[in-house]
């Protein structure tokens, strides 16, 4: 934690000099207990900034391919990543999610799993929605904007969040899950 703490400290210094930060509805982060954050994916440098602009920790979700070299696995690992295969259905990753929130932490993921430039409702894995319900959390839905030059603008605008009670209990089938993706995924573009 005290090495998550450090990073997010010099990580702000630099980030916030590279791109000017622009974050709408920082309120509607709980500040505490089990909580998804959703957001587009554009851009390698989308997990960094959003875990800039967020005042607290965010465990990823990262692709298993960077925690093949010995020195990215360590970083990744210390700060909260852990690897996923996006190749099949990963479920040591959705196990590890679920332990995340159930231990009261913050989940951060694409629900389209991979880098995004147009809004496509279909690319919504159903993994988000089975994360989300087994792990009983609401979600915040996040759509960020940014070319990612030196010196531009990031624009982060954060919705309120949104709980799934009424399916908690309930026994839901695959397609039942990416509905609830796609549901995600539609209020993240609503946010545009």
């Amino acid at each position: 934690m005290l090495f998550y703490k450090i990073c997010y400290f010099i990580g702000n210094i630099i980030f916030r000099v590279v791109f000017r930060f622009k974050v709408t509805g920082k309120n509607n982060i709980p500040k505490e207990g089990r909580v998804v954050i959703c957001a587009n994916h554009t851009s390698n440098f989308d997990p960094l900034i959003l875990a800039l602009a967020l005042p607290r920790q965010v465990h990823y979700m990262a692709k298993k391919e960077l925690f093949n070299n010995t020195f990215l696995k360590w970083l990744f690992t210390s700060l909260g990543a852990f690897p996923v295969d996006r190749e099949a259905a990963d479920l040591s990753a959705i196990r590890t999610s679920v332990k995340i929130l159930q231990n009261e932490k913050m989940l951060g993921i694409f629900p389209e799993g991979t880098r995004v430039y147009e809004e496509n409702l279909e690319l919504a894995k159903p993994g988000v929605g089975l994360i989300t319900i087994k792990g009983k959390a609401p979600v915040v839905p996040v759509f960020m904007s940014s070319k990612y030059k030196p010196f531009s603008k990031v624009n982060i605008t954060i919705g309120e969040p949104i709980n799934f009670h009424e399916y908690y209990n309930q026994k839901l089938t695959k397609e039942d899950y990416k509905t609830i993706s796609q549901k995600i995924l539609k209020s993240i573009y609503s946010l545009k």
